[in-house]
């Protein structure tokens, strides 16, 4: 098998290509005074252009020690208390918040050239609703929530599969079993930017900053 070039592959790729992408125009001064409905109407448009799996975001947080981590996540929901996810309070990432509750979100939607990003602090929801979360998905989600021990070592994966099979048997027999450490967060923006990808390079930015008196609204170069 002949090795890869690596430089060579990357300077084969497109961004946007033709037929695959279409660029939209976005006038920012038609932007709704708040984030949350601009946000909803770029996601509903991302659907119907057909982006694949546009609720998946990347989240950041940092360790105990302020260093960064990342990792994909699946939007929970978005309305004027936040950005929801959710995860085990004691994974990685639940460690990380639990000393640094702050975090960042990237959505990028390529089919439409477009990115949202939303970063503030975040707070972890009340049990009983975190478990009604986890209950209104499917039973694989369940089923993965009481497999448990995300992020922990793992001796094998035969050891994996047996846990999970478990798991899957308990979460068919009872679907509203208890996930303990389950936890429905809420990331509280400060900032919500809106990146709209120009075919002239002249990429539209809005950033959204909350004020003591609401949402101030700049335009950023990009």
């Amino acid at each position: 098998m002949a090795a890869t070039d690596l430089h060579e592959l990357l300077k084969s790729l497109r961004v946007w290509a033709p037929g695959v992408t279409e660029l939209p125009p976005f006038d920012p001064d038609t932007a709704p005074p708040t984030p949350v409905p601009l946000f909803t109407s770029w996601f509903a448009e991302a659907v119907a252009a057909g982006q694949y799996e546009p609720h998946t975001m990347s989240l950041a947080t940092t360790d105990e020690e302020g260093h960064p981590d990342v990792r994909i996540v699946m939007l929970h929901g978005a309305d004027e208390d936040g950005w929801a996810f959710a995860t085990h309070a004691t994974s990685r990432k639940g460690g990380h918040l639990r000393a640094h509750p702050y975090a960042a979100l990237a959505f990028y939607w390529p089919v439409l050239g477009r990115q949202v990003r939303v970063r503030g602090s975040v707070t972890s929801a009340p049990s009983e609703e975190s478990q009604a979360d986890l209950h209104a998905r499917s039973t694989g989600a369940l089923a993965a929530a009481l497999t448990g021990r995300q992020s922990e070592v793992l001796g094998s994966v035969e050891e994996l599969r047996q846990a999970s099979e478990a798991a899957w048997d308990r979460a068919r027999n009872n679907p509203t079993a208890p996930s303990p450490t389950w936890t429905l967060y809420r990331l509280h923006p400060k900032e919500v930017e809106f990146f709209q990808g120009d075919p002239d390079r002249r990429h539209v930015r809005l950033l959204y900053r909350r004020g003591t008196e609401g949402w101030n609204r700049e335009l950023l170069w990009p």
